[in-house]
């Protein structure tokens, strides 16, 4: 590293050969304050009282002042030629009844004799009769006659000008803004950041690391990503940590594990899809609130997030299928998706009454298990669905009975169990053998004889779990201490719940080895 700086700032870096400029950039940026950031806290006096303000609110409150500041200073100035004009009319009256105001001049006893005569002869105030007994001889000649008219009539424009401004808000905002910009072309200073062309292709992932995150979206609709590493493993039944704030009786109702690199798709309750980088959404703290989910997706009036997907990249031998509250679901080739857009796409058409509220990626041989909110299932085969266009509607999967919903659904692997967890804080996990395979739209089997069903998940043995409550606890265990039980059974219990707690989300945890390049 070589210092070469002079009256400004440069360090020059040369590195070892068969060394990548962009990964050393890389780790300067994730390593060093090359780049960092800061808050900041607006606090003002507004209206004699400390406020704390946003930028918005910071501008305002400088414009009216500017306001009340221009106004004042305008009334000031219209007063004060006012004054002034008020005694040049004095003047005018004066020179041109010159020879009479001489006479009565002369033949007055005194100043305050000749002031009253004057006043009672001609419509002049106090103040005008003063100035007169106070004019010089040399102001009565002819040149500086006309000094006076003229002094008058531009008076005149000026308390015309100065009267449109105070009447007039447009005008005077229009002085503020030319103010202003005489502010900015005497204190402004020229671009200190040089833009240059990048050297062959740029992309944000050659300066983002790659890294496990978890991504939580809470009822409020606020949303983050956090590292992975900030949760530390516990065993089951434990008290878990803070994994989100508890702001204002809201509580987290997504949880999802992913990659910085990844696309994130976000489907919404009403079949509408968005696509985003992972890396764009906002980076935050186990406790932190996040930011609101309208600020960060382009989404349209009275959407609500159902479910995300994480993919590296959108290939033609995958397919999207997706699961609605009343029992629909469709399959799409997930390459239908590529052509995203920034304000979203439509990603399968919804009946009335009836929400998106599930979707997951498949290879298009895999068998499907639907789980509802009151513990029912069935089990199919992915080949009775065919694939369809993004915007059609889909066929039934299951057949409700009374007033149960749909909780989500899950693709069988090999090798996996299916756990389930119940509101209360009980779960199991099942193989999949006991869940026979049936015919789509069939009412399906018992799943669990529990409370009300808080997600399901196809885990292996080696597989981590969070489980999120509504209090915004977080438990972060190892599936493996998870007993494999009976399908028709209650389970034991995942997580000590504190009073009217109940569990709302569980998501797998998956470790992403961070690229060295």
């Amino acid at each position: 590293m070589r210092d070469e700086s002079d009256e400004a700032t440069r360090i020059v870096l040369e590195l070892k050969r068969g060394e990548v400029p962009r990964v050393i950039l890389n780790k300067l940026f994730k390593m060093t304050q090359l780049e960092s950031s800061f808050g900041a806290i607006l606090l003002a006096l507004d209206k004699r009282r400390p406020k704390q303000m946003n930028i918005k609110e910071m501008i305002v409150c400088y414009i009216e002042h500017r306001r009340e500041v221009v106004y004042r200073r305008t009334a000031f100035q219209l007063r004060k030629a006012e004054a002034r004009a008020h005694i040049l009319e004095g003047y005018k009256i004066a020179l041109t009844n010159l020879d009479d105001f001489v006479k009565i001049i002369r033949a007055s006893a005194n100043r305050d004799d000749a002031r009253t005569k004057l006043r009672a002869r001609y419509p002049i105030s106090k103040r005008q009769v003063d100035a007169i007994l106070d004019l010089r001889l040399y102001q009565l000649t002819g040149l500086e006659q006309e000094k006076i008219e003229k002094e008058y009539r531009e008076l005149m424009k000026i308390i015309s000008e100065l009267r449109a401004i105070l009447d007039n808000e447009k005008k005077l905002l229009s002085v503020i803004k030319d103010e202003l910009r005489v502010v900015q072309e005497k204190f402004s200073t020229s671009r200190r950041t040089k833009l240059l062309a990048a050297e062959g292709e740029f992309r944000m992932e050659d300066i983002i690391v790659n890294e496990g995150c978890i991504i939580t979206v809470t009822h409020a609709g606020f949303i983050k990503w956090t590292s992975v590493s900030s949760y530390r493993s516990q065993r089951r039944g434990g008290k878990g940590v803070i994994g989100t704030g508890s702001h204002e009786e809201d509580f987290v109702e997504h949880l999802f594990t992913a990659s910085t690199h990844d696309y994130i798709m976000f489907f919404m309750n009403n079949g509408r899809v968005y696509v985003e980088k992972v890396y764009d959404i906002p980076e935050g703290s186990r406790i932190s609130k996040g930011r609101a989910v309208v600020n960060v997706l382009q989404m349209q009036k009275d959407e609500k997030l159902a479910a995300m997907i994480c993919v590296k990249e959108f290939t033609s031998d995958l397919h999207l299928v997706m699961c609605t509250r009343n029992g629909v679901v469709k399959k799409t080739n997930l390459a239908d998706y590529k052509n995203y857009r920034k304000g979203g796409i439509i990603g399968i058409k919804i009946d009335e009454e009836d929400q998106l509220i599930a979707s997951d990626l498949t290879n298009g041989e895999d068998e499907l298990v639907i789980i509802t909110h009151k513990g029912m299932s069935i089990r199919f085969k992915e080949t009775d669905l065919r694939d369809q266009g993004r915007a059609t509607r889909g066929v039934r999967g299951i057949k409700l009975k009374g007033k149960d919903l749909v909780k989500t659904f899950e693709v069988v692997k090999p090798n996996t169990t299916l756990l389930i967890a119940g509101e209360n804080g009980q779960g199991k996990r099942t193989n999949f053998d006991q869940y026979r395979l049936q015919s789509r739209a069939g009412s399906g089997i018992i799943a669990i004889r529990s409370s009300n069903v808080a997600g399901a998940l196809s885990v292996h043995e080696s597989d981590e779990i969070m489980m999120l409550t509504q209090s915004g606890q977080a438990v972060r265990s190892p599936v493996k201490d998870i007993r494999v039980i009976g399908r028709t059974t209650q389970g034991v219990r995942l997580i000590n719940l504190a009073a009217k707690d109940k569990l709302v989300g569980l998501s797998r945890v998956v470790e992403v080895e961070v690229e060295e390049a």
